[in-house]
């Protein structure tokens, strides 16, 4: 997308269309994938095996995300979504076929070995286009549109995994996620077209060193900072409640499973339907505003959530929260991106991919320690008194100085010029709604 000093940058609509288009498929493909692999893991070998072909997916993406946010920045998001997605579709069609011939363990450690080493190359990859297709007042709405697509594709994406591994058992799974993954390949292709890749700076540093300019910007850059932790609070505090704590209450109620699928149904039409108006009208909406208003009403909601008397006042609670959460996803990723110095924002989405990552065990070893001692109720108490933190940072991010509009000395490459307003979208995104990250086979 190209502007001049006298032409208002515009939103390039047919490249967003086709990222979020190819991005549905993706999603809805892994989140199949999911369902089919963590079935067939329990087959082969209860919980131990599920748990090694999780290790075997996260730890690598892990290791490499930090390398890909570096690697964006040097070598542009066209060369590393391209190879590492066409390499993706190989893996998927080759676990296919292998998974046809044995009914051993090893090709889904294989295959969740490789999908997360190149997950991890291309999520920071994935997270800087946005920024290169929306001027940066139309930047929120683009991001709203994208978070509907990280709400549905678990709605069809799950059940379409539960039914082929019914009738076609993992290898069906794993050529329907190869398809999806190579109609977002030819989508990738049409966003990329024309980004054309950095210039190379001479005598740069490492790539080793520049995988850590991520929390070197958070270190020297108070509202980056502020972002972060404002999406960092959100991130820790409410997977508990959802994976721990809500089927424990609803145990402890005597509601039944049916009670956990309608609270966590009614918060993803909420939150659908949020990020619906969002994709319209987040433009019209103050930032600083939006953020603190939808974040102290997460808080609230989820303190009444812990609180209601009966599963259908708390899921009318839970779409409440996820009316809130439609909104407020999306904005905290939009201030976050739009604090990124020019030329930062691969590494500057790496490190946010990686909290996302890094919240779900913490969450999960932190809270359920804690409720031994509180209890669930109280537990999920604090979690709310946590979101509520949110807002507050929100608040001490827009006080803080802006990031300075020209990278630091040691930033490795450079940019290409572009229009006023795209330099400044670019000069990036749980609750779970940011756009880089996409779920892998195995994240259970």
């Amino acid at each position: 997308m190209t502007t001049t000093s006298d032409t208002p940058p515009r939103v390039d609509w047919p490249r967003i269309s086709s990222l979020v288009a190819g991005q549905a498929a993706v999603q809805g493909g892994s989140y199949a994938l999911l369902i089919a692999m963590s079935w067939t893991a329990v087959q082969l070998g209860g919980s131990g095996a599920v748990t090694l072909v999780t290790l075997a997916a996260t730890l690598p993406r892990v290791l490499t995300l930090l390398f890909g946010g570096a690697l964006t920045d040097v070598l542009g998001p066209r060369a590393l979504l391209l190879p590492a997605t066409g390499a993706r579709v190989a893996v998927l069609a080759v676990g296919a076929l292998v998974t046809m011939t044995t009914d051993t363990l090893w090709p889904l450690v294989a295959v969740a070995l490789v999908e997360g080493t190149l997950l991890g190359l291309t999520g920071s990859a994935s997270g800087v286009l946005l920024p290169r297709l929306a001027p940066e007042d139309q930047l929120g709405r683009a991001n709203s549109l994208f978070s509907m697509v990280l709400r549905l594709a678990p709605i069809a994406g799950t059940p379409l995994g539960a039914w082929l591994v019914t009738v076609g058992e993992l290898p069906a799974a794993m050529t329907v996620a190869a398809v999806c993954c190579a109609i977002w390949l030819l989508c990738a292709a049409h966003v990329t077209h024309g980004m054309a890749r950095p210039e190379p700076v001479p005598g740069g540093p490492s790539l080793l060193r520049r995988s850590g300019d991520g929390f070197r910007l958070l270190a020297s850059h108070p509202r980056l900072r502020w972002m972060f932790i404002a999406c960092f609070c959100i991130d820790v505090a409410f997977l508990w409640p959802a994976e721990v704590g809500l089927p424990m209450r609803a145990h402890a109620e005597g509601w039944g499973v049916g009670a956990v699928a309608l609270v966590l149904s009614a918060f993803s039409a909420g939150a659908l339907a949020s990020a619906a108006v969002g994709a319209a009208l987040a433009h019209r909406i103050p930032a600083p505003a939006k953020l603190v208003v939808t974040g102290f009403g997460l808080a609230g909601g989820m303190a009444a959530m812990a609180l209601v008397p009966s599963p259908a006042v708390l899921a009318g609670t839970a779409c409440a929260v996820g009316l809130c959460s439609g909104l407020n996803g999306p904005a905290l990723v939009t201030a976050y991106q739009q604090a990124v110095p020019q030329g930062r924002m691969g590494v500057a989405m790496s490190t946010f991919t990686l909290s996302g990552i890094g919240a779900a065990p913490l969450s999960l070893a932190l809270f359920s320690t804690v409720s031994t001692q509180l209890g669930p109720t109280r537990t999920w108490l604090v979690c709310a008194g946590l979101v509520a933190l949110s807002p507050i940072a929100v608040v001490l991010a827009f006080r803080s100085a802006e990031a300075p509009a020209e990278a630091p000395a040691e930033v490795p490459a450079g940019v290409p010029a572009e229009a006023p307003a795209m330099a400044s979208a670019e000069a990036p995104r749980s609750d779970r709604t940011r756009t880089a990250p996409e779920p892998t086979a195995t994240s259970v």
